[in-house]
């Protein structure tokens, strides 16, 4: 697998987020302005576009985002790959810790990475959501 990250909204992150978010869970808000502001990762097999991910600074956290991989490959544990890559770039960047927003049918993914959840669950776009921290 190949991880690449780039500065801007990589086409190959849009087609998987599109796939992944909008047409399988039937999210409508998918891309935003953060997009403009984040770092965007995409992972690669065989020169195939399988993963992404986006990470941003809010100016005191590296929050991590719409983290995805294209459903047949969902068993290889690329979401756990993609995770390291980006707490890997957030160490570079001098972070002591990431944020992330998870979908709560999710967060045992989430906690087996070593991500803690605070907070109460909250909608987005009614689908049930919990703020989730790693100290890293």
């Amino acid at each position: 697998m190949i991880f690449k990250f780039y500065n801007q909204l990589h086409e190959d992150a849009k087609m998987i987020r599109q796939k992944v978010f909008v047409e399988e869970q039937g999210f409508e808000n998918e891309f935003d302005d953060i997009d403009e502001r984040s770092f965007h990762l995409v992972v690669y097999q065989n020169n195939k576009a399988i993963g992404c991910a986006r990470m941003y600074s809010d100016g005191q956290d590296m929050i991590l985002g719409r983290i995805a991989v294209l459903k047949e490959y969902r068993a290889l544990h690329i979401g756990s790959h993609i995770l390291d890559a980006l707490e890997k770039k957030a160490r570079e960047l001098g972070y002591n810790h990431v944020c992330l927003s998870a979908q709560v049918r999710a967060k045992e993914f989430y906690h087996k990475n070593g991500y803690k959840d605070f907070g109460k669950e909250y909608l987005d776009e009614y689908c049930p959501h919990v703020q989730m921290k790693k100290v890293l």
